[in-house]
């Protein structure tokens, strides 16, 4: 889901700075402008909030794997940086508490701090659970991670556990 850039941003630096930049931006075989946009919005970053956005739509399902498979692949100080400023506006409470608890699962496993954000999803009123069937209800109300079990969330599988 890549969009067509149609702005324009314009930031002022010293001659310096700009220099700097040159020479950083080459380094790194880019231009200047690829070069700083890839440093504040870096990749991974741009990906998560592309399939945040996929959540709200029919394909959540294969939006949710993909971040499950971006949260695993990302080392602790990534997955900080990465998920610093996530905009989870528009989604239904259910898809923004399993992406609270997705990223909250996250950071613990790998010994990072979870973002700010996550603080201010509220959690579910009513417990969900990740199937219709009453028989396995009581095994999710016991294998949930704490991460997904505080927001009312109520799963087996997780990080690491898809095939």
């Amino acid at each position: 889901m890549r969009t067509t850039k149609s702005e324009q941003l314009q930031i002022r630096v010293t001659r310096s700075q700009k220099a700097a930049l040159r020479r950083r931006a080459r380094a790194a075989g880019m231009d200047v402008s690829t070069y700083v946009l890839a440093r504040a919005l870096p990749p991974a970053q741009e990906r998560f909030q592309e399939l945040v956005s996929a959540v709200g739509t029919s394909e959540k399902r294969y939006a949710l794997a993909a971040i499950h498979d971006l949260l695993t692949a990302l080392a602790p100080n990534e997955l900080e940086e990465t998920l610093a400023t996530a905009d989870l506006g528009g989604l239904p409470p259910d898809a923004r508490n399993t992406l609270a608890a997705m990223v909250e699962h996250a950071a613990a496993m790998k010994g990072a701090a979870p973002p700010a954000w996550v603080r201010d999803v509220e959690p579910l009123s009513a417990p969900h659970f990740a199937t219709q069937l009453r028989s396995v209800r009581a095994h999710l109300l016991r294998v949930a991670p704490v991460a997904f079990r505080r927001r009312n969330l109520f799963v087996d599988a997780t990080l690491g556990g898809r095939a």
